[in-house]
């Protein structure tokens, strides 16, 4: 069995998807389908920057999706043919929806760009923060939240792979944490240069936003079930996939137990569509799975090869 996995926000560069939309027609129908909805030109920032206006939340959420599904068309494949299940990591969970066809391209792209703004808005810059823990598993990095919480929102926002715990909160807090994870036992603990913290009670403003947008959108049953950040188990009635779409924006990513229980289900190949993030993050949760990526056209051709 075969998962498609959607990589989120931090997989964003300057010139991705340059030289897809070069050699792949469908690709610059995507870019350009994503600019018509946004009424922005996404895809020359993608190709041309500047770094920091790409990085904004706002920006970097539609145009991580817009590669993402890029790659995908550029496949030319209906996905039920070539894959089991579909995950994605944050704003991916949108990718990995719209390619299952629960929303259209134009939909998703408007559902992340307000996702983008409202996420950015819920929080003034400079008052929250993110850290990585390495070396660190989800039980320690709960004990180092909770030390230095003191009264300030810190939790986990993503617990990514046996080795890797992302934390979110109040910029005091994660400062405080970041200074006791290693005496608690954690190898090191990484400020991330996010504008907001992502993935904790402080995005409740956004989750609000999201869950207002959401009630205007039809949700499609998808062409294959959607193993879901908030319960690391699989999805397909779309009120439920509605809201724990609300639920992820406050809501801690459960992407290693997604990647494990999909293993569990049978799922031993695991393909990341437009990225090269989750890739390691799975081989190090499952060991003997087979992972691969597809970015650009020689990979996608290779793809096709192995998937045909």
């Amino acid at each position: 069995m075969r998962a498609f996995l959607f990589p989120g926000q931090g997989s964003q560069a300057v010139g991705m998807g340059v030289a897809l939309a070069e050699a792949s027609r469908a690709a610059r129908d995507v870019f350009a389908e994503v600019d018509e909805a946004l009424g922005q030109n996404l895809f020359r920032l993608m190709r041309e920057g500047p770094d920091e206006e790409l990085k904004l939340t706002e920006n970097a959420q539609p145009a991580i999706m817009a590669n993402s599904m890029a790659v995908f068309r550029t496949m030319g494949v209906r996905l039920a043919d070539v894959a089991d299940f579909v995950a994605g990591h944050s704003l991916g969970e949108y990718s990995a929806l719209c390619a299952a066809g629960s929303f259209d391209l134009a939909t998703t792209a408007k559902l992340l760009k307000l996702r983008g703004q409202a996420m950015q808005q819920a929080v003034p810059v400079g008052q929250g923060a993110m850290a990585a823990l390495l070396g660190a598993d989800l039980a320690l990095a709960q004990k180092i939240a909770e030390a230095a919480a003191k009264g300030e929102v810190c939790t986990v926002a993503n617990d990514n792979d046996p080795s890797q715990v992302v934390i979110s909160g109040h910029k005091g807090a994660i400062d405080r944490a970041i200074a006791i994870a290693k005496d608690m036992g954690a190898k090191r603990a990484i400020p991330l240069p996010v504008s907001a913290p992502f993935h904790c009670p402080l995005m409740q403003p956004a989750a609000e936003a999201m869950r207002d947008a959401l009630s205007y959108v039809v949700v499609q049953v998808p062409a294959v079930p959607l193993y879901a950040n908030v319960t690391a188990q699989a999805e397909t009635d779309p009120d439920t996939i509605r809201n724990q779409l609300v639920e992820q924006v406050t809501g801690m990513v459960r992407w290693r137990e997604s990647i494990s229980n999909m293993f569990d289900s049978g799922v031993h190949e695991f393909v990341e569509i437009g990225g090269k993030v989750l890739g390691p993050m799975g081989k190090r949760i499952v060991p003997d799975a087979t992972v691969t990526s597809a970015v650009s056209i020689e990979d996608i051709e290779a793809l096709a090869k192995e998937i045909a």
